[in-house]
């Protein structure tokens, strides 16, 4: 969904607030003199006891190289994330793909219901429908066990919820905070930032398990895709097609470290004394990143993870996204993968719940085929997916869109994992929604209707704002 005012009666007019509020805003940096000032380094990796040497980096580096087809993107990237992100890879984590609304939100409840000690949980959008109900039954029923709860909710992802629906959480003991109210008179802090939403999807249970990707509270994912299904489905069917992680391990602090600042940033009232920050043990073997972002930083450091990526990869880039509005510098870096010989597939929404944000994307169908890459669009259900795999060993799930306002005016909230296991997995994800997608032709996308064209035209007009 276009984050700001997608589906919402007041739209229009939050939109006009937007282009006002941001007139003469920056613009994305310039990435390629950012990227050189941070390639020339050794990898360095954390356990769950801190840095390991570098003797034992190089190590990790070459067994993930043998595993990969000795890929340089491994030597590059690494040193380039660590270099430009505060967090570190992390070694000893699970992280297990979850496909779909209904296997998430039951992924969800379920360490609701075991949690022992806190609930710390952030999301775009909650809804008051059975399915935030069945969130809001399940969080106060742990905080009446004397379980804290600990929850962000974006003031306009949410907006069409009902203030009762937090006042019981409120008066149930859950700390509640809204983020940047749309009421400038309920601002904390005496500014009024309309743009900056929290678009973020970050649930953490006990300091131990985290839950992060693309998916809301909401009763929109309650069905799912056709991935688990038979039947042949369309858009009036409601399904929704998204994915999600579920991980264990040490790499869970550094993402409870992200809603922590969260919650400083907008002054939200003191938390209960809890144990924020247990002891956590290698669960696994998966390498995992965690990777925030916020308006505040100097850059954003979702936007040249993704761009390093691109730019390092030399065999496949396979992205995944419901909102795809590139910016000419992403544009770009897609081109010259493709120009060099790198398989890059994109598969896009085939309907969405944004007109413009849908045909703002497509304007750029033709320069990207004539490249060489392949578009995909999924049928069967409104893909809201917002994935990344490269070169087989590369990948990322989380909140950001491939769009100006994830990588410029949203909180975002991304994991990067490395290794082949995790990758396969990925790619067979991708396989299976490649399969239920259309593939756009050239000829026949040159030759769509003059009011397909004219939509896109317009639409490009507003790129910046969606």
């Amino acid at each position: 969904m276009s984050q700001l005012f997608n589906q919402r009666p007041q739209g229009v007019v939050l939109l006009a607030l937007v282009v006002f509020s941001t007139a003469g805003c920056a613009s994305l940096p310039d990435t390629e003199p950012i990227l050189a000032r941070h390639t020339a380094q050794a990898a360095r990796f954390e356990t769950a006891r801190g840095p390991v040497s570098t003797r034992q980096s190089a190590a990790i580096v070459a067994a993930l190289k043998r595993q990969s087809g000795d890929l340089d993107i491994l030597d590059k990237q690494i040193a380039l994330e660590q270099s430009i992100n505060a967090s570190s890879l992390v070694l000893g984590n699970k992280v297990t793909l979850l496909i779909d609304g209904p296997a998430t939100h039951a992924a969800m409840l379920a360490a609701i219901s075991s949690a022992k000690d806190h609930i710390n949980m952030e999301s775009y959008i909650i809804e008051d429908d059975a399915m935030g109900q069945e969130f809001t039954q399940a969080l106060l029923k742990q905080q009446g066990r004397g379980v804290q709860v600990n929850l962000i909710y974006d003031s306009v992802g949410s907006l069409n919820t009902p203030k009762l629906f937090f006042d019981q959480l409120t008066q149930a003991g859950v700390a509640v905070l809204e983020f940047n109210p749309v009421n400038p008179l309920s601002s904390r802090d005496g500014s009024w930032l309309i743009n900056n939403r929290d678009h973020r999807k970050l649930l953490i249970v006990d300091g131990r398990t985290a839950f992060l990707g693309g998916i809301n509270i909401s009763n929109v994912y309650s069905s799912g895709s056709i991935i688990h299904s038979s039947r042949k489905a369309n858009a009036s069917d409601g399904a929704w097609r998204d994915t999600h992680l579920q991980i264990h391990g040490p790499v869970v602090a550094d993402f409870q470290k992200l809603f922590m600042q969260t919650w400083a940033k907008q002054h939200g009232q003191a938390l209960r004394v809890k144990n924020y920050t247990p002891l956590l043990a290698p669960v696994g073997k998966d390498i995992v990143r965690a990777i925030g972002g916020t308006p505040d930083d100097p850059f954003s450091l979702v936007y040249l993870t993704l761009i390093s990526a691109i730019g390092n990869a030399e065999k496949q880039v396979f992205l995944t996204n419901a909102y795809f509005v590139p910016d000419p510098q992403l544009l770009q870096s897609l081109i010259k993968a493709a120009a060099r010989g790198v398989d890059v597939r994109l598969i896009l929404p085939s309907y969405s719940d944004s007109s413009l944000v849908f045909h703002a994307g497509r304007a750029q169908y033709a320069r990207l085929l004539a490249s060489g890459m392949k578009i995909f669009e999924r049928q069967g259900a409104l893909l809201h997916a917002k994935t990344g795999m490269v070169d087989g060993v590369w990948s990322t799930v989380g909140s950001s869109n491939l769009d100006w306002r994830s990588f410029m005016d949203n909180d975002e909230v991304n994991a990067v994992i490395l290794g082949r296991d995790f990758a396969n997995q990925m790619a067979a994800m991708f396989a299976l929604d490649q399969a239920a997608s259309l593939p756009i032709d050239p000829q026949t996308w040159a030759d769509r209707p003059i009011q397909f064209k004219l939509k896109e035209w317009l639409a490009r007009l507003w790129e910046r704002w969606l």
